[in-house]
């Protein structure tokens, strides 16, 4: 071995990748919660399920923040379009098959709706079509959202309601299943839940924060939603 080789360095080994995070450790995103609530939704229609479990999966889903806090709630249920045991499975009487009841077909992209509101007024009321998800911001303002004449696209919204020294109002039907998930910083989160007593009625989440505001929400007497089942596809696709 000559001098020159001998006196050189030896590369320094290459710093390793940094590791990316644990994919149940990652935040969950909006559609990965509306993907279980999917999951939730079919188990309820076909039974694996009763009411008051899904209604406290459902609360658990919306108050999650990562993959590892989602995953346990729909770890004992099968998959979207597949069955535990082989075989064509009759739906229950009565009842119109859970991915067929609200809105247009499987696979359809859910949009979103924004409602701001900054020293000013929004409102939104009458026969309109509520999206997957509905956000709703004010600033020295005021936000009336009315769903008691509203066409459900899909059997699970959430509405995100921020409310900064503003108002934000939610006005739903009787016969419909309420919920919510928030706090009031100086300021009132008020919430009337609900639960519907048909296993297959919309269900509205209303989440977020209010500072120096107000947030309510609340079904408003006398006002029941309509055609709750499959009259909603029927009028979507015309």
């Amino acid at each position: 071995m000559d001098e020159k080789t001998s006196l050189e360095k030896p590369e320094a080994p290459a710093p390793a990748p940094a590791s990316a995070p644990t994919p149940v450790a990652m935040r969950a995103s909006d559609a990965d919660r509306d993907r279980v609530t999917d999951i939730l939704r079919d188990a309820l229609a076909e039974g694996r399920l009763s009411p008051e479990e899904h209604s406290e999966r459902i609360d658990a889903v919306y108050a999650a923040k990562t993959l590892a806090e989602l995953d346990p709630l729909v770890r004992d249920l099968p998959a979207p379009g597949t069955r535990a045991v082989p075989g064509p499975a009759a739906p229950a009487p009565g009842l119109a098959p859970a991915p067929h009841a609200y809105g247009p077909a499987p696979g359809t992209p859910m949009t979103s709706e924004n409602l701001i509101a900054v020293f000013s007024a929004s409102t939104r009321k009458g026969r309109w079509r509520l999206s997957r998800r509905t956000n709703a911001f004010a600033l020295f303002g005021s936000v009336e959202i009315d769903l008691t004449e509203a066409i459900f696209e899909q059997q699970h919204s959430v509405i995100q309601a921020t409310s900064l020294f503003g108002n934000v109002e939610v006005r739903v039907p009787e016969n419909i299943t309420l919920r919510g998930n928030g706090a009031g910083i100086f300021g009132n989160w008020e919430v009337d839940s609900a639960e519907a007593g048909d296993p297959q009625a919309p269900v509205v989440v209303v989440t977020g924060y209010s500072v120096f505001g107000n947030i309510e929400a609340k079904a408003k007497r006398g006002k029941r939603v309509r055609d709750l089942h499959a009259g909603f596809r029927d009028r979507l696709g015309r």
